[in-house]
């Protein structure tokens, strides 16, 4: 069976061997690649273990989980790829996904993606992406910007922001 990422190779040459802990991508365009298998095959716990350290405080692994179990993924195609070699610290990775989601809309991710070697493991992790996405239908010219947090993640059993001195869950969070 030939990988998801599109690569042309063997899935059990390509992919599996990352996702099985057996190999590590040596290049950002591999990771980058490998990845979006990840998220085809709902091997969601190798999307988080390929996140920087900094970029795992907001990721939430079972809401990750369920949208990508919920589309069909329907292919990848890279557009650039910028340093991200094994001899580089850093890399960038442009490309578009497309995948149905679970209204049945065709949708096309389009992003540019940072990664960073790590300099001790020699492992490349996903640091950040800008990214816009669209359905079947929607302009291509009206970019959806992504979603930044401007305050820290406030969790369900930490105090309320508003002030209350009760839990967040009994207050503004439910």
């Amino acid at each position: 069976m030939k990988c998801l990422c599109q690569s042309g190779q063997d899935y059990n040459r390509c992919y599996e061997p990352y996702i099985e802990g057996s190999r590590h991508p040596l290049t950002a365009l591999a990771l980058m690649r490998s990845r979006y298998s990840a998220y085809a095959t709902g091997h969601i716990k190798y999307i988080k273990d390929t996140l920087a350290p900094e970029a795992r405080k907001d990721f939430d692994e079972e809401e990750a989980r369920a949208w990508a179990s919920k589309s069909k993924w329907l292919g990848l195609k890279i557009i650039s790829s910028k340093d991200g070699e094994e001899g580089d610290a850093k890399g960038t990775v442009e490309f578009s996904a497309q995948y149905q989601g679970p209204d049945g809309k065709i949708v096309e991710h389009h992003e540019v993606s940072q990664f960073r070697k790590d300099p001790s493991s020699g492992r490349w992790y996903f640091v950040d992406g800008e990214a816009h996405t669209h359905a079947e239908g929607e302009g291509h010219g009206v970019p959806q910007t992504p979603v930044k947090r401007e305050s820290p993640k406030v969790g369900r059993n930490d105090p309320c922001p508003c002030g209350s001195g009760k839990k967040f869950k009994k207050c503004c969070g439910d």
